[in-house]
């Protein structure tokens, strides 16, 4: 089933590549492994695939002491500061960093473990209340009070748009954000270069793609429907 929803997606992504006029080297999937077993990562690697996507903290950890083979892993689930201490050295970026609290304990774990890590700015483009993440108008000032961190690297940005049965109704959504980037980027803000999007989950990575998007977060698409109970 994994190797049949991965050729479904890659299609997908293809597709949405062409319609934008863009080279399908500018968008990395990631696969959102999160509830699912190891047996499922390594069917997904036998694949080719070698990005994947946790929002867990403990399930980071699990996996990657279980999984020795080097792939790339993403946070993209919400992060609590005091967990930011277990990441250096497992994963390759953060997507998820949306307070100054949590902009400093990055910058203190990686200075400790002598890194700089990637990250991205987890905006709120809906507004939706049950979301985590910076309003649009909250993201500039934000991004100018963390800049000078040393051990982080501003990549891009981050949002999670609401479910729904219509991806178009989102495009205005990935829209903005993919504006939003790009007002960033001409404020030539001192140590920021945003070249990242991440945008897009299964119902709608389409739209994200043909709007901007360079990663898309697909799980459901992939594993199937997630199991709750096997999170901790």
């Amino acid at each position: 089933m994994i190797r049949e929803n991965l050729e479904i997606v890659e299609k997908n992504i293809v597709a949405a590549c062409e319609k934008a006029g863009r080279d399908r080297s500018s968008v990395t999937l990631i696969a959102v492994s999160k509830t699912k077993p190891v047996s499922d990562i390594r069917q997904a690697m036998d694949c080719g695939i070698t990005v994947f996507g946790e929002n867990k903290v403990q399930e980071i950890k699990d996996k990657t002491e279980e999984i020795k083979e080097p792939l790339n892993w993403h946070m993209i689930g919400h992060l609590q500061a005091n967990k930011v201490k277990y990441l250096p050295g497992r994963v390759c970026m953060i997507h998820s960093v949306d307070n100054k609290k949590l902009a400093d304990e990055v910058e203190k774990q990686c200075a400790k473990a002598d890194i700089v890590m990637d990250v991205l700015i987890e905006v709120n483009m809906a507004d939706e209340e049950t979301k985590f993440g910076l309003s649009k108008d909250e993201v500039i000032p934000f991004v100018k009070e963390i800049a000078d961190n040393k051990h982080m690297r501003i990549r891009g940005l981050m949002t999670i748009a609401p479910y729904t049965e219509d991806p178009e109704s989102n495009r205005v959504y990935f829209k903005g954000l993919r504006e939003l980037k790009d007002e960033i980027n001409a404020l030539d803000i001192p140590n920021v270069k945003m070249d990242q999007l991440s945008m897009g989950m299964t119902g709608d990575y389409q739209v994200a793609i043909e709007e901007g998007a360079t990663f898309v977060r697909v799980g459901t698409g992939i594993f199937g429907e997630r199991n709750y109970a096997n999170i901790k």
